[in-house]
Order: C-alpha cells, then structure tokens, then sequence
C-alpha cells in the first residue's frame, strides 16, 4: 500500500515530537507500506520569519516573501530525514520544486498547475521514504512560490493524485473534523466522515482542519482525505465523495473570526457598479466572501457591504478609498470587529425551517444578525465578533449536534 501521510507545524514544534512522528512513520513502514511524507514548518516557525521581515521592511516583495518563508518546510524536511535515517529507515529530503510540484507563480497564494512524481517513485523504488516540503513550489520563472496558510494539505494531496496512492492522511493536533470547533464548544465531536461539499464550505466558514483549495483539489481528483491526530490512533474522519454525514440538516457548524465588513455608503444604484467595485479588489488579489447591497429609491443612491479576509484589510481600504471617489460616493465604513458563523448540511437543502431554527438561536441569545449568507448546503451569519463564542454554542446546541454520532 501507498501511503502519504502530511504532518502539520504543531505536530512537529519540539524536537520530541519530531522524534515521535519519525517513530510513527517507521511503523507505517515496517507494516509493509511505502510512505511519502509531506511537513509543515514547525510550530510558529512561519509566523516568526513573518515578523523578522515586518522588523525589517514595511511591504516585502512577494518574491522575496516566499523564498523565506519556504525555509521553515526545508527546515523540516531535512530534520525529519535526519531522524527516519537515525531510527533506521532511509529517508531523503526533497524542497517542493524537487518532488515535480509546478505552481501558476502567483507568490503568496500560488495554484498546484502540475505534478511531476517521477523523482519521489525514484525515491520509493530505492525503498528510501521521500520527506517533502509542504506549502511551496515552483513558478514558471523558476521561483519558489508559496500556497497560502494551510498549503502543506495541498501539497500532500497533489502529490497523493500524482502517485495514486492508496491514502492520503492528514495528521494534526485534533481528532478530525468536529461538529464544531472544540475549543469553542466543549459538546463538540468528532465526524466519521464528510462530503467532499460539506468539507468545502467549512473549510471556507473558518473550519481549520483542512485548506479549501486542498478540498478542492482532492474533490476534483477524487482523493479520500484522512484527517486523523497526531497524538493517538483514533481513525478520525474520513472527506470523500457519496457520504451521508448526518440524519439531520446541520452536519456542523464553523466559525471565522478573522474577517472585516467594509461597507461603501452612497454609491450610485446604476449598472456595473457592483462589478466595479468587485473588479478593484479582484485586481489586487482580495476574495470577497459575503456581499450585501441596499438600495434607497428616494436618492437613487446604494450602499454596498462586503467581506473579506483581516489579512486583506488595510490593502483593501486603500483600494476601496479610491473606489468610493471614483464612484461619487459618501463614505466608507470599516468594521474589524465582526465574525462569522455557518451552519453547514447536505440536509440544509431539503430540510425547511434550518434558517428560522438557526435565526431564532441568534436571537433568543439577543445575538443581531448584520448580513446573511445561504447556500445549498450552508447558511451564514455575520455578528458582532464578541458574541461569536456564544453564538457557536447556541446554534450547535440548536441543532441537537451534540447528541447525534
């Protein structure tokens, strides 16, 4: 069996428990499995080198940004083959670019365009166990380029497409996906399994388990994803096609705490505005989440909301500033101290009364409710970011989440 196995920064912040990742690597191999390994950086290393850069110089060319921060995964890499090597099982570090893994060359947020495994079935032929580094690969121009937070998911289930391995597992820090962030609602568990459309809009609701585009990828290549703990051998859960989750609308809930409203106040209410505005920031790089537009018939004037990303923040305000003069309009509002929260269900879709349900949750807690987001299998609220803890909770407890297996 073939098997790639994606261990993230948390697993691998000590020495020790690079030593006890090693230990389970060369137990995966000593059952009669061939391993490709795929590492993050370890522990806060990314979030250091980001701020050695920020000690140094206000906005980093993008290029130079990713050739520093891959240094965190070839960091790894190499340590992690050193100790394979030491516990007896061959072992050999290969960067992003080595292991065959092409990228569009957007810096900072790079797209998987290709994987060439023939250097890692090398490897696997020679019973050596290829280490990669996760979060990176290599441009058309030849540089190093980066795939965002959470890349290194994306890198293993590449590189699992490319080989046609037997499993994909993605070891972290929890259990698999939950019902709800388990650090927010002490009633959360575990999920067997989910769809590939349900892994999707949590990923994109604020669940961290798994990178969006790596859900993507992996629906589109049909790869299972196993995302199981680092820390024991529970089987965690499983993201593939043609799974019935849940009896129940709601599968689980998410919650994104790391997002701004933007709101532009007295734009005109004529054609193509919206596009505009859209346009501007998809130029520059920014993804809109929820759009929200108000229209006042008296003035014939329009107020446009918006969300995005706390990352895309300050960018976008100079972008948006701009906009609202072009536009003619009166006033750009920006409000950092919102949230998100989602609740997500294959059963949202046939189930009537999940909004009412989830709404009337919101509000027996006189929790208000700024925008609202629906999807076939989601609805989205956005809130006041200090009421966001007790919103998860009501709404998972709203949905009977805890008592369902």
């Amino acid at each position: 069996m073939l098997v790639v196995q994606k261990y993230g920064g948390s697993s691998l912040a000590t020495t020790e428990l690079v030593k006890h990742v090693a230990t389970k690597i060369t137990q995966t191999v000593q059952q009669g499995n061939q391993v490709v390994v795929v590492v993050s950086a370890m522990g806060d290393t990314t979030d250091d080198l980001i701020a050695r850069s920020e000690d140094l110089v206000t906005n980093p060319v993008a290029r130079e940004m990713d050739a520093l921060l891959a240094t965190g995964e070839m960091q790894s890499a190499a340590l992690m083959a050193m100790t394979l090597s030491a516990q007896g099982t061959p072992a050999r570090s290969f960067s992003g670019w080595q292991a065959g893994i092409r990228t569009d060359g957007e810096h900072g947020k790079a797209r998987i365009q290709a994987v060439n495994p023939e250097a890692l079935q090398a490897a696997l032929a020679e019973g050596i166990v290829p280490v990669v580094t996760g979060f990176q690969g290599i441009g058309p121009d030849g540089a190093v380029t980066t795939l965002g937070r959470g890349g290194s998911d994306l890198t293993a289930i590449a590189i699992a497409a490319a080989l046609d391995a037997d499993r994909c597992e993605i070891y972290s820090d929890v259990a698999g996906v939950f019902t709800a962030d388990p650090r927010v609602v002490p009633l959360a568990h575990p999920l067997a399994a989910l769809s590939y459309d349900e892994m999707l809009e949590l990923a994109s609701q604020g669940a961290q388990v798994l990178q969006t585009q790596a859900v993507l990828y992996a629906r589109g290549a049909g790869v299972a994803v196993h995302a199981r703990s680092t820390f024991d051998d529970e089987p965690g859960t499983v993201v593939r096609d043609d799974v019935r989750s849940s009896d129940g609308p709601v599968t689980a809930v998410a919650l994104d705490s790391h997002i701004t409203k933007m709101a532009l106040l007295g734009v005109p209410d004529t054609p193509g505005v919206a596009a505009y505005v859209c346009e501007q920031l998809a130029s520059s790089g920014i993804n809109i989440d929820l759009v929200f537009q108000a229209v006042s018939h008296e003035d014939e004037r329009a107020d446009i909301a918006l969300t995005i990303a706390d990352s895309d923040r300050d960018k976008a305000r100079g972008i948006l500033t701009q906009v609202l003069k072009d536009l003619g309009g009166r006033q750009l509002l920006v409000d950092s101290e919102v949230a998100k929260v989602s609740a997500v269900g294959a059963g949202v879709r046939n189930h009537p009364g999940v909004a009412a349900t989830m709404f009337r949750a919101l509000a027996d807690a006189e929790i208000n409710i700024q925008m609202i987001s629906t999807s076939e299998i989601k609805i989205a609220c956005i809130i006041h970011r200090h009421e966001a803890q007790q919103a998860l909770n009501r709404i998972h407890a709203a949905f009977n989440l805890e008592d369902r297996d």
